[in-house]
């Protein structure tokens, strides 16, 4: 696995310093502190309206914020224009030059900034030869696959070299097959170039797959920065949890504490986790489904009936007939024969694997 830099180690190359956005009464970025090192790539994963484009937008200079600073490399940048931040944008729908050639979109920035021909075209040379496009240079980009043209933009907002790359959802037009080539694919040409970059996504898949970090924001703020590791099997907060992969969500309430454990009644028995509650606290319980095993091996045991089981190739989902708020949901790799809805089933899970968070009222996820 490779070494993610660590800004609080490293240093921060780009530091953004309580960030806020409104637009009317409505507040989009509530004071967003966010601090990446030299060479990595973050990602910004969250609902729609969550402020991530915002965010975006404001360290691209081209939407101004409200309050706050943003330093870029030791500058600060905060009002300076766009064209003068020494960043590159790759957007949504690519805005390539639709009567341009191949070479001549990704030479673009550099013939705009009259960068000498010989320099501009050793340049363009090396890009398509990175993004796997050096034989399509002569082509309209008008005959290039949603692939393709992704690849020219990534291949132009790098032609200036910037000192950071922003890639605003630049896969949302491409199918599901596509998008997950492309990520791996971008991954590697940034790592190739050792770009730093911020990457903004709704796709949790998508951030778990390309980032050194993922920033998980709702509300215009940032709930979870942390590794992707972290981020999924240590969900910071119920929210995280929720947005961040499927889980097992059950209420509770401690009945008492053992030790460093506290004792959590539910609907479908009595579990343990690894905390420090009141007795009386209402809780909220979360596990990862490929985390619960059927049978009894594991501590923390329940009882239920089976509602559904769906087949999803390499895994099947199980599907628990729950009360109220909770949902219970297992995955495993196969389903025994002799199990049918309407069955009831003994799960069980690990206690380190057991989540445990203060109740708070459910937020939708868009």
């Amino acid at each position: 696995m490779r070494s993610v830099p660590d800004p609080r180690r490293d240093g921060a190359f780009l530091d953004i310093l309580a960030a806020g956005k409104s637009f009317g009464d409505a507040r989009v970025l509530d004071g967003v502190d966010l601090s990446i090192a030299r060479g990595e790539f973050v990602s910004l994963l969250g609902p729609s309206g969550c402020g991530k484009t915002t965010l975006l937008r404001i360290v691209a200079g081209l939407l101004a914020a409200d309050g706050g600073r943003v330093r870029l490399d030791g500058d600060d940048i905060t009002a300076r224009p766009p064209h003068k931040r020494d960043v590159g944008v790759v957007f949504q729908n690519y805005a390539l030059f639709p009567h341009l050639t191949v070479a001549e979109n990704v030479g673009f920035g550099l013939a705009a900034r009259r960068t000498p021909k010989e320099t501009t075209a050793r340049k363009v040379r090396e890009l398509l030869d990175l993004v796997g496009l050096a034989h399509m240079a002569d082509r309209s980009v008008r005959g290039l696959s949603g692939g393709q043209q992704q690849r020219v933009a990534v291949a132009r907002a790098l032609a200036p070299e910037p000192k950071l790359l922003l890639l605003d959802e630049p896969f949302s037009a491409l199918d599901r097959k596509l998008r997950e080539t492309m990520q791996i694919e971008l991954r590697r040409i940034l790592r190739d170039v050792g770009t730093t970059a911020i990457f903004v996504t709704h796709d949790q898949d998508e951030a778990l797959v390309m980032s050194d970090r993922i920033a998980v924001m709702n509300r215009g703020r940032i709930e979870h920065l942390d590794v992707p590791q972290a981020i999924y099997h240590r969900p910071a907060t119920p929210f995280t949890l929720d947005f961040v992969g499927l889980s097992t969500r059950l209420d509770g309430t401690v009945e008492a504490m053992d030790a460093d454990h506290a004792l959590v009644a539910t609907a479908f028995g009595t579990l343990r986790a690894r905390a420090s509650y009141r007795p009386g606290s209402k809780v909220t319980i979360g596990i990862r489904p490929e985390r619960i095993a059927l049978g009894t091996k594991h501590p923390n045991r329940l009882r239920a009936r089976l509602a559904d089981a769906i087949f999803q190739g390499s895994r099947a989902q199980l599907h628990f007939q729950s009360k109220g708020s909770d949902r219970m949901m297992v995955e495993t790799l196969d389903v025994p024969a002799a199990i049918a809805p309407g069955h009831e089933l003994d799960i069980s899970f690990a206690v380190e694997d057991t989540l445990i968070y203060p109740s708070e009222p459910a937020e939708a996820v868009a």
